[in-house]
């Protein structure tokens, strides 16, 4: 248990040493036009914080493995990921925007057009389907085929559904970083310590208003802690997640969650701390953003 516990602390503060360290050289340097974008206030920011808390993750992930060798959380977060990172890196930099939520994507699909967001949804369902196996071998329980590709079913639905929630959030300084904060922290001992650390190293540059997660690292911060809460809660539990995770993303189709977050004082307190004021531009509709 100590070995395990020293193993988890280690992680989380190398990924968010990595990730803080990281980030200030890089909003330091500017990065190019293909790393830019502009923020919901009108400011250029870097995308490169997203690379760089995959980064810190798997950084967190191999130092929870040198540590804890005997451990296995680590590999199914590493494969949730790496996979949501890089369909979420290629929606980043190759992106159109033209079709938005899940609905604007089928419609594409049907059409004949292949959306970088349909590759993303994709992808990011591949990979949790990977990590679930993965986390599905390691589970004592019911050795009935059914058992398994039902449970196989549902971790995959949570994992994905948490991944893209995330990327939902991921339209303020901070705001998601935080959430990964939040729920993480009680998952810290199975798996989620490296992406609670790189969202804390993420934090300073994301709330300043300088870089933000983008697709890349929203997706993969999410899909860790969907991973962490698939390998720590029992079926009951993970039931529960997945449906509001579902839900969340559904609701996401017709609600802004910026909208409801401004409407509440307790949400909005927490949505602002420690972002820097900064005169706010064009509006930004946040629903469908997928």
């Amino acid at each position: 248990m100590g070995r395990r516990l020293l193993a988890c602390a280690a992680s989380g503060v190398t990924a968010a040493v990595v990730a803080a360290a990281a980030n200030q050289r890089a909003t330091d340097a500017q990065q190019g036009s293909r790393w830019t974008r502009t923020n919901f206030a009108g400011q250029n920011v870097t995308l490169a914080e997203g690379p760089i808390a995959v980064v810190a993750l798997l950084a967190g992930v191999g130092v929870d493995r040198l540590l804890d060798p005997s451990g296995r959380r680590g590999l199914p977060v590493a494969v949730a990921s790496a996979g949501a990172a890089l369909v979420g890196a290629y929606d980043d930099l190759y992106g159109s925007g033209q079709a938005k939520g899940f609905r604007g994507h089928l419609r594409a699909l049907r059409s004949g057009q292949l959306t970088s967001g349909m590759i993303k949804i994709v992808g990011v369902g591949v990979s949790a389907a990977a990590a679930a196996v993965l986390v599905g071998r390691s589970r004592p329980g019911c050795s009935k085929p059914v058992c398994r590709v039902l449970g196989g079913v549902l971790d995959t639905a949570l994992i994905a559904a948490t991944a893209n929630l995330t990327n939902l959030l991921d339209l303020r300084p901070g705001r998601a970083a935080k959430v990964i904060i939040l729920l993480g922290s009680g998952l810290s001992g199975v798996g989620a310590a490296p992406a609670v650390g790189a969202a804390v190293g993420s934090l300073p540059t994301d709330l300043g208003g300088r870089s933000m997660l983008g697709d890349c690292g929203a997706n993969a911060l999410g899909a860790a802690l969907g991973t962490a809460a698939v390998q720590a809660l029992p079926w009951q539990p993970r039931l529960l997640a997945c449906a509001a995770a579902v839900a969340l993303n559904l609701a996401s189709e017709k609600v802004s969650f910026t909208a409801v977050i401004e409407r509440t004082p307790l949400l909005r307190r927490l949505d602002q701390l420690g972002r820097r004021p900064v005169p706010v531009g064009p509006s930004t509709d946040d629903r469908q953003c997928v």
